[in-house]
């Protein structure tokens, strides 16, 4: 059984403030929440858990910055392509249309869909995955309906102090957006080029 190869990863010990959730509970609202998509308000009815501890049990990614350190360690040897800690795509997932909603999961390859997000590691290997939103949304959309997006604004997950890039000078963020100007605090935008650099030094 899935429980018993992952049990022994994913057990809590009790204390005297509280008993720990039990490792079956924490499997089944794992897979409840990547089967459905559902809302960690509406899986507490379910589960009988706070949203706040559904989001401890299944938000997995690196929770800590030394972590993510340690990812971006392994792309920057294995790919040589430095300041990553991840590999971030999405893939529709056709299903059949829901009733009464129109064209909420229409998307642009005029097929009905949710949108699976995830995050690969240097060895393909998955540290995150969030799915259930509906297709029609864009990119960007898509990407601040999941739980990673959450993470970052309410700063549960915290990224690493911004750093230059080799054989450059000025410090940027671990994470990069498509736009020339920065979507996020902690997101960069167009890579800055040398010249700007050098403009910049000698402005000071």
């Amino acid at each position: 059984m899935l429980l018993d190869l992952i049990k022994h990863q994913i057990v809590k010990q009790d204390t005297q403030l509280r008993e720990a959730i039990p490792v079956h509970d924490r499997l089944m609202v794992t897979l409840r929440f990547l089967a459905s998509g559902d809302a960690y308000s509406s899986l507490q009815y379910l589960f009988r858990i706070p949203p706040c501890t559904i989001g401890r049990i299944v938000f997995k990614c690196p929770s800590s910055t030394e972590e993510l350190k340690k990812y971006a360690d392994q792309f920057a040897l294995k790919w040589q392509f430095p300041h990553c800690f991840g590999a971030i795509d999405g893939k529709h997932i056709t299903i059949v249309a829901p009733q009464n909603r129109g064209s909420l999961y229409y998307n642009y390859k005029n097929t009905h869909s949710i949108v699976l997000i995830g995050v690969a590691d240097a060895n393909y290997k998955l540290i995150y995955v969030d799915v259930g939103c509906n297709g029609r949304i864009s990119d960007r959309g898509v990407f601040n309906n999941c739980s990673l997006h959450d993470a970052l604004e309410s700063k549960q997950l915290t990224l690493p102090e911004p750093e230059a890039l080799p054989q450059r000078h000025l410090p940027v963020p671990y994470m990069k957006g498509t736009g020339k100007k920065p979507e996020k605090s902690y997101m960069s935008g167009k890579e800055p080029s040398k010249s700007s650099e050098t403009g910049k030094k000698q402005g000071m």
